[in-house]
C-alpha cells in the first residue's frame, strides 16, 4: 500500500509538471460564456443514461468535455465499484446539451482500471472520470466558464479540508429546468479514501442526474466529480471524486493528454476594433460602465449573502445528521450512484 501511495505521488507529480508544460501553449479559441452552448453544466446522454458535465478539456487536436464513468455504466445503481462494474465501449456516442452533433466517449476510467487489473479498493470505488471528445464543428461553441460561478480557475491538487466552502452547478431533468436550482453552495466534511473522496453537503443536495457535475472550491479550482449519492451515515451527502487523481491516473496509464481548460487562460476572440488606432474614451460610455460595474457587485453581494445563509443552513443540517449518527452506526448501506 504505501509503494501504491508513492507510486500515485509521482504520478499527481508528473501530471501537475505535464499540465503546467501543456498549458504554456495556446488553448482553443473559447467562445464567450455569454453566446456558449457547450459549457460545464450541460446534460450528457449516453444511451438515455443522464447526466452532468463537469469541465471542459483540450490537447492538440481535440476538445473534450468530462463526465462520470459511470454515465455510461450498463448495470444498476448500487454497482460503484469501477474495478467490476460493466460500462459500454470506447467510441459510443454521447449526446451533449448544445452541440450540434454527438460527441463520443473517448476514455472511461472504469474500462482503463479493469484493464490495468487495478486491485486498490479506494482507487476502484472513487475513479469515476470520463472524457466525451465533442465534433469539431462544436469546437467554436464551447467555453470552459461555469455558469453563475465563471470559473474554473484552476486544478486544486491537494483537496479540500472540513469545512471549506465548495460549489457546484448540477442539470439533473428532475429540477425541471429551473436554472436557479443548478447553482448549490455548500461545505466538505472531509476527505477520505487516500484522497480518493470527498464527502460533502450542498444547498440543494445532488440528484441523480446531477452525477458527473463538477466541484470547485473556495478558490474556484476545480477538484472533484459528484460521483455518488448516500443515504446512511450522512443522509442527504454527496461522494465527490478527486479530479487531481483521476487526471493522473488516466496520464498513467495512457489516456488522452488533456489540459484542465480554465477560465483564466482560455483566449477570447479579439475585437475588431482592437487592431485600429486607440479611440477617445466617450464619457457615456465610461458612465454606463461604471454603473454595470456597480450594478454587478451590488448583485455579487447579494450573492455572497445568500450563499452565507445557505452555509449556516447547511451547517445545521450536518449537525442534526451527526445527531443521528449514533443510531444509525450499525446500519449500512451502499452509496448509489446519481
Amino acid at each position: 500500500m504505501h509503494q501504491r501511495s508513492l507510486a500515485l505521488l509521482g504520478a499527481l507529480l508528473a501530471f501537475g509538471a505535464c499540465a503546467g508544460t501543456a498549458q504554456a501553449a495556446n488553448p482553443p479559441a473559447f467562445a464567450a460564456p455569454a453566446t456558449a452552448t457547450v459549457h460545464p453544466g450541460v446534460m450528457t446522454f449516453t444511451k438515455g443514461s443522464q447526466c452532468t458535465a463537469n469541465f471542459v478539456f483540450y490537447d492538440a487536436t481535440t476538445t473534450y468535455i468530462g463526465q462520470a464513468a459511470h454515465c455510461s455504466g450498463t448495470g444498476g445503481a448500487t454497482e460503484t465499484d469501477g474495478c467490476t462494474a460493466k460500462s459500454l465501449p470506447i467510441g459510443t456516442p454521447v449526446e451533449v446539451g448544445g452541440a450540434s452533433k454527438p460527441g463520443r466517449l473517448a476514455y472511461n476510467s472504469w474500462l482503463t482500471m479493469q484493464a490495468a487489473k487495478e486491485k486498490d479498493a479506494d482507487t476502484c470505488q472513487n475513479n469515476d472520470f470520463a472524457l466525451v471528445a465533442l465534433d469539431s464543428a462544436d469546437a467554436g461553441s464551447v467555453s470552459p466558464a461555469i455558469p453563475t460561478f465563471g470559473v474554473p480557475t484552476g486544478l486544486n491538487t491537494t483537496g479540500v479540508e472540513a469545512g471549506e466552502t465548495v460549489r457546484s452547478y448540477g442539470n439533473s431533468g428532475l429540477r425541471g429546468g429551473i436554472a436557479l436550482l443548478s447553482p448549490k453552495t455548500g461545505f466538505s466534511v472531509g476527505q477520505g479514501s487516500g484522497g480518493w473522496s470527498h464527502t460533502v453537503y450542498t444547498l440543494t443536495p445532488g440528484l441523480p442526474g446531477d452525477s458527473g457535475s463538477g466541484f470547485i472550491d473556495a478558490r474556484g479550482r476545480a477538484f472533484g466529480i459528484l460521483s455518488t449519492l448516500s443515504l446512511l451515515p450522512l443522509p442527504g451527502s454527496n461522494g465527490v471524486s478527486d479530479l487531481s487523481r483521476a487526471l493522473a491516473y488516466m496520464g498513467a496509464h495512457g489516456g488522452p493528454a488533456v489540459v484542465l481548460a480554465d477560465t483564466s487562460r482560455a483566449a477570447a476572440p479579439v475585437p475588431a476594433a482592437a487592431s485600429g488606432p486607440a479611440q477617445a474614451p466617450a464619457t457615456k460610455a465610461t458612465t454606463t460602465k461604471a454603473k454595470k460595474a456597480a450594478a454587478k457587485a451590488k448583485k455579487a453581494k447579494a450573492k455572497a449573502k445568500a450563499a452565507k445563509a445557505a452555509r449556516a443552513k447547511a451547517k445545521r443540517k450536518a449537525a442534526a445528521a451527526k445527531a443521528r449518527r449514533a443510531k444509525a452506526a450499525k446500519k449500512k448501506a451502499q452509496p448509489v450512484r446519481g
